[in-house]
């Protein structure tokens, strides 16, 4: 499974962005599907993740402002971000593979996001 991340840039704080992340194998559907983001000088960690029958986990931290979704036909998967925060400020990764809680061996190539104050 080789993935592909897009989009993310600078946003002001309240602002949105969204970021896709396109997966290549047929087995892409059977898989779990996540982002993870990684701030400056802290560890990897659960944003949010989709399994194949629809059901999501999100970390506490982007409850009711960040929305994954997954499109099996065409293999990708996308996080929406709404009201933004300065300490959304990360690199994010997909991640196949995993579970709701876990991730899984197959990580993207990463993709900035910053939120200016």
């Amino acid at each position: 499974v080789q993935l592909q991340a897009s989009g993310g840039g600078l946003v002001q704080a309240g602002g949105s962005v969204r970021i896709s992340c396109a997966g290549s194998g047929s087995i892409f559907r059977l898989k779990t599907m996540g982002w993870f983001r990684q701030a400056p000088g802290k560890q990897r960690e659960l944003v949010a993740a989709a399994v194949p029958s629809g059901r999501t986990n999100y970390a506490d931290s982007v409850k009711g402002r960040f929305t994954i979704s997954r499109d099996d036909a065409k293999n990708t998967v996308s996080l929406q971000m709404n009201s933004l925060r300065p300490e959304d400020t990360a690199v994010y990764y997909c991640n196949a593979g995993g579970n709701l809680i876990v991730a899984g061996p197959y990580w993207g190539q990463g993709t900035q996001v910053t939120v200016s104050s």
